[in-house]
């Protein structure tokens, strides 16, 4: 068994041979900016990257120099690097002690302390929804922007039975590896209410061939690592293209360009988003068997009874010695040290580009404990039973 967190993970044999074949005919474009529209209800616009629809987000919203967006204080430096690319200032919400989201109570105390604060961004982390309701009321009468960041929620379900999306005034999406919508890379804007888009000085640039083909050999290389992996070959193969710099690096930093999606990779996404439905359920059915097979003393009881209603990105459990577990899962085929997340603003080794001052000590806590596992196509509902079943032995052993 090689089971792999990321590395591709979202692909099969098909979505290789489909990222190979696909033509740049601009009419994939309009099809998925078309259905983006559909379903959320705004005007779309079609990014290379997630954050660069953040950064167009903020810098269409005219606010005033010296402004604060407020951010979950447990994220991805990207969100951190967009806001500041954007030209404003990050305040952190920390995440509550059993939750991976910020809570109603600690955006409205923030708000007293900081009057500067003129946009809110919620990501659900995991997939995990957040307190929707409350944050949008209290954005609604503070005269704050409230954008829905669903890099990792796409599909998710708040308490109120609506769909992620749905909320706020802007709604911005990644299609980046490993994400719920996994075209290789891509993001989108959709701007629902109260915004006009800023007219860029000589329009949206498009990205780099030869980004484009690493993007475009990403799922066969990927998917030959993983499928040779455990006889030697892939892990050969892994190391040399990694050296060569021929792997798609999601955490690549930008400088604030942004860049049009080019149309090959909306077919892509537009597939993805066709068979959705099934991958949310086949994630929330990974997710469970997590739920009831791992010994319950470092599952989450919140986040347990948040499965139904989650897209389920990955399954967290909480552990005192993460390396250690790591280090035995590798043993037994299984690698997960990519953590979502290591620090409050993660990958640590970025903290240093931050001006995080400790703001958030539940994230610290948190950021030291936490251990995702993969819920995607490539995990069959066998392989999650003897990662549980592995855990649960490593467990016994401490």
């Amino acid at each position: 068994m090689s089971i792999f967190n990321s590395l591709g993970s979202n692909y099969d044999f098909v979505f290789v041979i489909k990222s190979l074949a696909h033509s740049n005919r601009l009419v994939y474009h309009s099809k998925l900016q078309h259905l983006l529209q559909k379903e959320y209800d705004g005007k779309t616009f079609l990014l290379y990257k997630g954050r660069e629809a953040i950064i167009l987000a903020l810098r269409s919203l005219n606010l005033p120099i010296g402004s604060y967006v407020a951010i979950n204080g447990f994220t991805c430096f990207a969100v951190y690097e967009a806001v500041k690319n954007a030209g404003f200032k990050v305040e952190y919400l920390d995440i509550g002690k059993d939750d991976l989201n910020f809570s109603p109570e600690t955006l409205q105390k923030s708000l007293v302390k900081n009057s500067k604060i003129k946009v809110v961004i919620i990501q659900n982390t995991l997939g995990y929804p957040c307190q929707i309701e409350e944050i949008a009321q209290i954005c609604k009468e503070n005269k704050i922007v409230l954008i829905e960041d669903l890099a990792h929620s796409i599909g998710t379900k708040y308490s109120n039975g609506s769909e992620t999306g749905t909320i706020g005034d802007i709604v911005v999406l990644s299609f980046s590896q490993d994400k719920i919508i996994d075209g290789i890379s891509g993001g989108a804007l959709i701007i629902r209410r109260g915004v006009k888009l800023i007219q860029m000085e000589g329009g949206l640039r498009w990205h780099l061939p030869k980004k484009q083909l690493i993007n475009r050999l990403y799922p066969l290389l990927t998917y030959l690592i993983r499928n040779t992996y455990s006889f030697g070959l892939g892990k050969l193969l892994h190391f040399i293209l990694k050296s060569l710099k021929f792997l798609q690096n999601p955490m690549e930093t930008g400088n604030g360009e942004i860049h049009q999606l080019p149309a090959w990779y909306c077919n892509l996404i537009k597939h993805q988003f066709e068979k959705s439905e099934e991958s949310l359920i086949y994630r929330k059915k990974i997710a469970t068997i997590y739920a009831e097979e791992i010994n319950q003393n470092i599952l989450s009881t919140q986040i347990k009874k948040l499965i139904p209603f989650s897209s389920n990105l990955r399954f967290p459990i909480f552990v005192e010695n993460r390396d250690s577990l790591i280090n035995y899962l590798k043993k037994h085929g299984v690698y997960v040290s990519d953590i979502w997340y290591d620090a409050p603003i993660s990958p640590k080794r970025f903290m240093k580009q931050t001006n995080y001052s400790e703001q958030c000590p539940n994230a610290e806590l948190m950021s030291k404990e936490i251990l995702n596992l993969p819920t995607h196509i490539n995990v069959s509902e066998k392989n999650a039973k003897e990662i549980s079943h592995l855990i649960n032995q490593w467990l016994k052993l401490q």
